[in-house]
């Protein structure tokens, strides 16, 4: 995932992560940030960088922030991810992947584009950065060019799905943990259907089960009030989370998406239901951190597949799909023009205004030494007086300043020369 790195004219962009295709499902695992605690990581990220935002999805955990020649943010990233993950340096740096500037851009871009996706084109991922950017401003870690970055994002994402068929009978992870079970039972319709999480995955799954026709369904959930409503959608049943050795007997498929931190599902309990049943069982596990117990696979009888494992049918539909690449990254490619154009302008105008900070300063000084000089005025003779100083001042800027709006977008030597002419680093910067 190393890119090349791009220097970029404006503020300097990183982004710092790891995803499916880099990382283990057991390192994804301890960097995972579920919803619930979102903004206690968007508080705790904020003792190492001032601002940033945090992509966090089942199969990636990305931090984006504006960051300085020094890498200071870069570094502040990776601070807090092996804080976070409480993995030291060593064991976590392998699977960190870092891009900059132009190339960070375009990464987020691709991301939200679902060039990345484990199920190339699909749709989540739009949600995901979406919620992302709202995550970041109710924290109050949120920037102006972030902002502005993570807008070009969706809205470039949008087009690549409007104008090219990458999304054709796009399969989101919860449509393909359906595919694979119904792939592994051969007749996904006269099966008995456990699903064990009555969340956003959740209704995702009971979406995509409807879709296939399944009818014989219970919704188990440790909140009955929300497996009773996802149950009554689905025209099936609803249970306790305490009901899933009983439940699990009479299944043929499980499916289980649920976001608690520890198994539900563990060895013991499914070696009970499968010494009461004489058939196979297909379990398919779509939560980070996982529901199932990895062990679970060693009961005869039983299938467990995890996230992981989705990656089997996500190539059914991805040979059709790769064909879009190209035309979605010509979008991607005439997107971020547009966005570099705006980004340029975030160099322009901190020199603009350092030049007319200058220029404001020194006007200042020699109007207060001339009327010390002078015998006192009238408040109306000070004002004229002002007000000449302040129109000579811009009428001497007003073509520089306008050889910096037409120039210094496609220039940086130009903004470099005028900084240097009028020492503005002397005077300091906005």
């Amino acid at each position: 995932m190393m890119e090349e790195t791009v220097k970029l004219r404006g503020p300097q962009v990183c982004a710092v992560g790891v995803n499916y295709s880099t990382t283990p499902i057991a390192v994804r695992e301890r960097l995972g940030i579920p919803r619930a605690r979102m903004q206690d990581a968007l508080a705790s990220l904020r003792d190492y960088i001032p601002k940033g935002v945090i992509l966090a999805t089942c199969n990636r955990t990305e931090i984006y922030a504006i960051d300085d020649d020094n890498h200071t943010a870069e570094q502040g990233i990776r601070r807090f991810l092996q804080d976070w993950a409480g993995l030291t340096e060593d064991e976590l740096s392998p699977y960190l992947y870092n891009s900059r500037d132009y190339i960070a851009m375009r990464h987020l871009a691709k991301a939200t584009s679902g060039l990345y996706s484990m199920i190339l084109g699909e749709y989540e991922i739009l949600g995901q950065v979406k919620q992302a950017v709202e995550d970041a401003e109710k924290a109050e870690m949120l920037s102006l060019p972030l902002r502005r970055l993570f807008q070009h994002a969706i809205s470039t994402g949008r087009r690549v799905r409007h104008e090219t068929d990458i999304s054709k009978n796009a399969l989101s992870v919860s449509s393909v943990a359906v595919d694979l079970a119904a792939k592994v039972t051969g007749n996904i319709h006269n099966c008995k259907v456990l699903l064990i999480g009555a969340g956003a995955a959740g209704k995702l799954v009971a979406r995509a089960l409807a879709q296939r026709g399944v009818s014989q369904i219970c919704v188990l959930s440790r909140s009955i009030e929300s497996a009773r409503e996802l149950a009554t959608y689905l025209g099936g049943n609803a249970a306790d989370i305490n009901d899933l050795r009983t439940e699990m007997m009479a299944a043929d498929i499980i499916i289980t998406c649920t976001g608690s931190p520890h198994f539900v599902v563990n060895r013991q309990v499914v070696e009970k239901a499968m010494s009461m049943r004489d058939r196979s069982l297909v379990i398919v596990d779509i939560a980070v951190p996982r529901d199932v117990e990895s062990e679970v696979e060693e009961v005869p009888d039983v299938f467990l597949y995890d996230i992981d494992a989705l990656n089997e049918i996500a190539g059914i539909n991805r040979l059709e799909r790769e064909k879009e690449i190209d035309s979605a990254m010509k979008i991607v490619t005439s997107e971020l023009e547009f966005l570099l154009g705006w980004w340029k302008t975030l160099e322009v105008n901190p020199t603009i205004g350092a030049l007319m900070q200058m220029a404001d300063s020194i006007r200042q000084q020699q109007l207060d030494l001339t009327l010390k000089k002078l015998p006192p005025l009238a408040q109306e003779d000070q004002n004229n007086l002002e007000a000449m100083t302040k129109s000579i001042m811009n009428k001497i800027l007003q073509q520089p300043i306008q050889c910096l709006k037409n120039n210094g977008h496609h220039d940086g030597d130009f903004v470099e020369m005028v900084r240097e002419l009028f020492a503005l680093d002397e005077w300091g910067s906005i």
